[in-house]
């Protein structure tokens, strides 16, 4: 997922930001102050964990730049769509913003909101990047660039073991290295041991659910590994299977098989009991701090524990039934990160700032720095990784292929605007999780039918788009696709 579940980067100090205060910061300008005029520009994103390597960059573009200045405002990043879509209603957005995750990108080109680069992103430029970096109907619509791939498709998320819980849980092996899980049952035998040799007082398993998304982390890790390709944390129309051109929430029995799973450890107190109500970075600090041995996350995690000098842990990927994944992590060809306003009266120095963020060397400190691995293939060298965490999510990247693209086979499908669906799977999970939903399996029927009714009613309202160009019968699930133009 070349954007990943972005979703992830949680910031909750920052929603006093929303309204008004979040709008304030907003305005660019010129600063008459000084013998030389600087010109502000306002950029926002979500990121939380990763602001070491945006204030650093920052730090270097305005010494290589000392004309511009770069005002940075990190979004909750659960609201962060809302805020944006609020600033253009606002006719108040930033100069340049990462690209949020809804309304679809196509929806955003439509309403104006974003500017074409095309002036300065021309074809030399895109050669800079790998092949089939910019795609209509990706990160190109009517033939004009709007954003860029930043990262390489790498694993969205991990499952984390903390070593000091799990050695005093007796979990190693004979040589005196902790025992990673693998399969469900070494998940499920691993907190039970965990459980009883803790009595009780430390729990197995933790997340942070306050913003009512990290849940489906879990969910998409474990149904990968049983064989379907994820959906339960990945919005949009990108979190259909593709094999089918649907949903399958509700006749994919791997999604009720984890559900049930879920539960079985839930009744058996098995999870951290504040986990639906605390943000997920708490869940990070009691990780940190051995309160549970095992939690679901990304590499966004690695960052903040590096900063405080925790090092005591390792992360494995698609946990499966028999040890062997069934399905992967995907994401298209092309990606997209940030985007200039249509709105900005400064669109030389946004676009240099856009430029910045892109460039290789930006990219090479992005993975220097472990936060992720890099558009730029050269800069994914695992030998230039010395931390052992970080190696081990490096070494993981073969878990991440490109997927099937429906805008490759008919660029037409750019116009599917789907609804937003309410109830949405994390709260159908939610509601399982507390206890408000009785039926795991009438609850995911439901939602599966709710989307793929939402999708039918899109299709209609796309002219030359169809069902069928969804639809990848041919997709196997452990290896990369290439999708051709109208095949």
């Amino acid at each position: 997922m070349s954007s990943p579940i972005s979703r992830r980067t949680l910031f909750r100090g920052a929603a006093a930001l929303a309204g008004a205060g979040a709008l304030a910061g907003c305005s660019s300008g010129n600063d008459a102050q000084g013998s030389k005029a600087k010109t502000t520009i306002t950029y926002w994103d979500w990121y939380a964990s990763q602001a070491g390597w945006v204030d650093n960059e920052i730090k270097l573009f305005q010494q290589a730049h000392p004309d511009i200045a770069v005002k940075k405002t990190t979004q909750v990043s659960d609201k962060y769509a809302d805020l944006v879509s609020l600033a253009y209603r606002s006719n108040n957005p930033p100069d340049i913003l990462m690209v949020p995750k809804s309304p679809q990108l196509s929806q955003q080109v439509s309403q104006d909101w974003l500017l074409p680069v095309d002036k300065w992103a021309t074809k030399s430029w895109q050669a800079g990047f790998p092949s089939d970096s910019f795609v209509e109907g990706v990160d190109v619509f009517g033939g004009k660039v709007y954003t860029a791939p930043f990262a390489a498709p790498a694993p969205s998320l991990q499952l984390y073991v903390h070593h000091g819980v799990f050695k005093d849980a007796g979990l190693t092996q004979a040589d005196g290295s902790v025992k990673l899980p693998k399969t469900w049952d070494d998940v499920t035998a691993a907190a039970e041991a965990i459980a009883s040799k803790s009595g009780g007082k430390v729990a197995p398993f933790g997340f942070g659910n306050s913003t009512n998304t990290t849940l489906a982390w879990w969910l998409d890790l474990f149904v990968r590994g049983a064989g379907s390709p994820g959906g339960a944390a990945v919005g949009g129309i990108d979190g259909m299977d593709y094999r089918v051109g649907q949903w399958t929430f509700g006749s994919d029995r791997n999604y009720l098989d984890v559900i049930n799973l879920l539960l079985e450890w839930k009744n058996k107190n098995w999870f951290y009991p504040n986990s639906m109500s605390i943000s997920d970075e708490q869940a990070r600090a009691f990780f940190e701090r051995g309160r549970f041995g095992m939690t679901v996350g990304g590499v966004w995690n690695q960052p903040e524990w590096s900063q405080h000098k925790f090092t005591d842990y390792s992360l494995v990927t698609l946990p499966s039934p028999g040890g062997d994944p069934k399905a992967l992590f995907y994401g298209p060809p092309g990606g997209r990160f940030v985007a200039v306003s249509s709105k900005t009266p400064h669109a030389d120095e946004a676009w240099a700032w856009f430029d910045w963020l892109y460039s290789p060397d930006a990219g090479k400190r992005w993975v220097e720095q472990g936060q992720g691995l890099s558009v730029y293939a050269k800069n994914n060298d695992p030998k230039s990784v010395t931390f052992a965490p970080f190696a081990q999510y490096v070494g993981m990247s073969g878990a991440a292929v490109v997927g099937p693209q429906p805008a490759i086979r008919n660029p037409k499908v750019s116009a599917v605007q789907l609804a937003a669906v309410k109830p949405d799977i994390n709260d159908v999970l939610a509601g399982l999780y507390t206890g408000q939903l009785k039926d795991p399996h009438s609850a995911l029927t439901e939602l599966e039918g709710k989307m793929n009714q939402a999708l039918g009613d899109a299709i209609k309202k796309a002219p030359g788009a169809s069902a069928k160009d969804f639809v990848f019968p041919d997709w196997d699930l452990t290896k990369a696709y290439t999708t051709k133009p109208g095949a």
